[in-house]
């Protein structure tokens, strides 16, 4: 058998012509049957629905058939028939099987159904064979070609920004190293410091924890542009909400306000989710059906409700007045946690909510300041369940004011010295955001960890495959 005589099963499923002869690949979810019949599900991960396979016992031996057994994988022949039983339009009827690849049935761990999440996480090589992980990794193809549309159509470049940087956007610091140093023999300055010198690039690096400063310098040419790659953060979390690698969005767009910025976020996660709607259907329902029943009602209420938008100081406000004991407290200055920003979002305004113009002392250097000496013009979009999804501003256009700030936080100038020449020459007013690829998964998928919305997570202690 060759994959040129191949019909995937969901085309199987959707389109294919009962009384004509197919040949289907995959691998048996599930073999039952008796001494007449045989059946078997076969999926090949192109949808979540099975197509059922009969074999008369009359055609095929029981030794023929013994190495067929869950996880095994195989190529059928035969015809397409329409199916007596509920639940599917069609079946094959089986006249000849190829096992490609058998799957002991005293070993194959995934021969019952029912196992725990963090079970799965142990064998991360074998779990996209579930129903749970198929769905959700098609889901993430999904949103990443949607995601792709989306800025096409729109007139915005795909820029690759470095993976190995010597800039710390965030000024977090919490940064995976990179070198090539012996670590058990580090050449040393009279000092007595790392002489970084010496190293592949001649200076400390890392990997990056954003594409955003390398991007506005693409917008500052290009004016729309966007990012979307893997980021790193070395934070010692072990949540469910954080990971160690994980994928971000980023759109950097020169003569945008933060109005025009909120006005394209909004828009932007509004596309996603319909998208995810209306391509996406089975998937959604079996998530639905098994993790989150609110989970297909949420989306229609992002796509079907107008943002609120508000700033800072007016939701402090609000919060303050409630008559709740917060885990962590409320005062104007403080960044808000999860269980502030799901309030406003669930209970108070009973929508997604845009929050602007935080205390410059929460947010980073690089935000354009309002004119009150306090505030910058940062937004964070609030969603039900997840708290902020996506985190942006207005970006600081005037050098003087930028290379104020740098000096207030004690950033070395030499180290982005390229970043300020952007407001030298022709600079702009200009705006982006960020939208962390894993986040947007955990809404649409309704998955309760974000372990378990990227194929092979990498956290604290774990790096297995």
């Amino acid at each position: 058998m060759r994959n040129s005589e191949r019909t995937k099963v969901k085309h199987l499923l959707e389109s294919g012509v009962a009384g004509t002869d197919v040949t289907a690949m995959g691998w048996v979810r599930t073999k039952r049957g008796n001494k007449s019949v045989s059946f078997i599900a076969l999926n090949d991960g192109s949808t979540i629905n099975n197509i059922q396979v009969v074999l008369d016992m009359n055609v095929f031996t029981e030794d023929q058939l013994k190495d067929i057994t869950t996880g095994a994988c195989i190529g059928v022949r035969g015809k397409l028939v329409e199916s007596p039983g509920s639940g599917q339009r069609v079946e094959i009827q089986g006249s000849y099987i190829e096992l490609f690849g058998a799957a002991d049935a005293t070993t194959y761990p995934l021969q019952k159904k029912g196992h725990s999440m963090e079970f799965l996480r142990e064998i991360a090589h074998l779990r996209p064979r579930t129903n749970t992980f198929g769905a959700v990794l098609r889901m993430r193809h999904a949103m990443a070609f949607a995601i792709h549309k989306y800025f096409n159509e729109r007139g915005f470049f795909y820029i690759h920004t470095p993976i190995i940087t010597s800039s710390d956007a965030e000024g977090a610091g919490a940064m995976f190293r990179v070198t090539t140093l012996d670590v058990d023999n580090l050449p040393r300055t009279e000092e007595g410091q790392i002489n970084w010198a010496e190293d592949f690039f001649g200076k400390e690096a890392s990997l990056t924890v954003s594409g955003q400063l390398e991007g506005e310098l693409a917008a500052m040419a290009l004016s729309e542009i966007y990012t979307f790659g893997p980021t790193f953060r070395a934070e010692n979390s072990n949540t469910p909400r954080h990971l160690a690698e994980f994928w971000m969005i980023e759109p950097e767009m020169a003569f945008y306000d933060i109005q025009d910025n909120m006005d394209l976020a909004e828009d932007f996660l509004k596309y996603l989710i319909r998208y995810a709607l209306e391509n996406c259907k089975d998937d959604l329902e079996f998530l639905n059906s098994m993790y989150d029943k609110e989970l297909i009602d949420r989306l229609k209420f992002v796509v079907e409700n107008k943002f609120e938008r508000l700033p800072y100081t007016k939701a402090i406000e609000i919060l303050e007045k409630v008559d709740q004991k917060w885990e962590f407290p409320v005062f104007w200055g403080a960044d808000l946690q999860s269980e502030h920003e799901r309030y406003l979002v669930e209970k108070h305004f009973k929508k997604p909510v845009i929050l602007t113009d935080y205390p410059k002392d929460i947010k980073a250097f690089y935000m354009k300041q309002n004119d009150d000496g306090k505030t910058v013009r940062a937004m964070d979009v609030l969603f039900p369940k997840i708290g902020e999804i996506i985190g942006g501003s207005q970006r600081e256009e005037i050098y003087d004011k930028l290379i104020s700030r740098i000096h207030e936080l004690h950033i070395p100038e030499k180290d982005v010295w390229w970043y300020l020449e952007t407001r030298k020459f022709g600079s702009a007013p200009h705006s982006g955001f960020g939208l962390g690829f894993e986040r947007l998964l955990l809404f649409v998928t309704g998955m309760g960890n974000i372990r378990d919305v990227i194929p092979f997570p990498r956290t604290p202690k774990n790096c297995e495959f």
